[in-house]
């Protein structure tokens, strides 16, 4: 069974980075797109940023050119880099992998911004 694991997340001031990570484990199938998606509380999930198994990217306009999302195929990894980070950013962030036709989600992990 695969599982989806992220990490990364945690407690920063406005204006620091952090670093989230994602991995998929072991399979034998390919991975399409990753992508990183994110629920506020009272809000519904969206879209942060995707990945396709190519390199090409999509961003919410409200991450554009503050977030880099990336990833790393022999890791089964992605990666999402967030610089210039708001109060408003504070959510849950999950992770989502297309694994042979299958979206698999993690568990989430927490970024909360203080201002």
């Amino acid at each position: 069974q695969v599982q989806v694991v992220e990490s990364g997340g945690g407690l920063v001031q406005a204006g620091g980075s952090l670093r989230l990570s994602c991995a998929a484990s072991a399979t034998i199938f390919r991975i399409n797109d990753m992508g990183w998606y994110r629920q506020a509380p009272g809000k519904q999930r969206e879209l942060v940023a995707v990945i396709s198994s190519g390199g090409v990217t999509n961003y919410a306009d409200f991450v554009k050119g503050r977030f880099t999302i990336s990833r790393d195929d022999a890791k089964n990894t992605v990666y999402l880099q967030m610089n210039s980070l708001k109060p408003e950013d504070t959510a849950v962030y999950y992770c989502n992998a297309e694994i042979n036709f299958i979206n698999y989600w993690g568990q989430g992990t927490q970024v909360t911004v203080s201002s």
